[in-house]
């Protein structure tokens, strides 16, 4: 990682569909491989699956489960005198997008079931119904913050 020049981020384009940048970011984060025509497929397909069983509009859906995932703060290493603490921090929003999108797709995989567009699908549905792994995971980032709240002094 260069010291001298952050890299600059770059903008991302939003996608033909539902022209948002966060299922472009999604799609972006579910590719492997390099294939991207098939994530796109999966993301559209569990969007579908969405509307099917909740009627509503399937955007709001995914857009309410990466809002409730996103975390608020978290902890980072920091080492002081030998001493290393877990320091929370507050999460950026662009951070705090990645983070829940990561988490949405990571609890995806690891669901049982056939289809990664069914394991997509509810696990987004879970979100924007405040259960799911993706949801645990926050909490879990948060109590953690809470615990070491005591070490916030050593925020850098």
């Amino acid at each position: 990682m260069s010291r001298r020049i952050r890299a600059q981020k770059r903008p991302v384009p939003p996608d033909p569909v539902y022209n948002s940048r966060l299922i472009s970011m999604t799609i972006r984060r579910l590719m492997a491989s390099g294939k991207k025509s098939l994530a796109s497929r999966i993301l559209y397909d569990a969007l579908k699956i969405i509307e099917e069983r909740t009627n509503q509009d399937p955007l709001e859906v995914f857009e309410t489960a990466v809002r409730n995932v996103t975390p608020l703060v978290e902890v980072k290493a920091r080492r002081v005198g030998g001493a290393t603490y877990q320091v929370p921090m507050e999460v950026r929003s662009d951070r705090g997008i990645a983070l829940a999108l990561r988490w949405i797709i990571r609890f995806s995989r690891q669901r049982p079931g056939r289809s990664m567009v069914s394991k997509l699908a509810n696990e987004l549905i879970d979100a924007a119904n405040e259960t799911g792994a993706a949801i645990r995971k926050r909490e879990e980032t948060h109590r953690m913050a809470e615990a070491n709240k005591a070490f916030a002094h050593y925020r850098y």
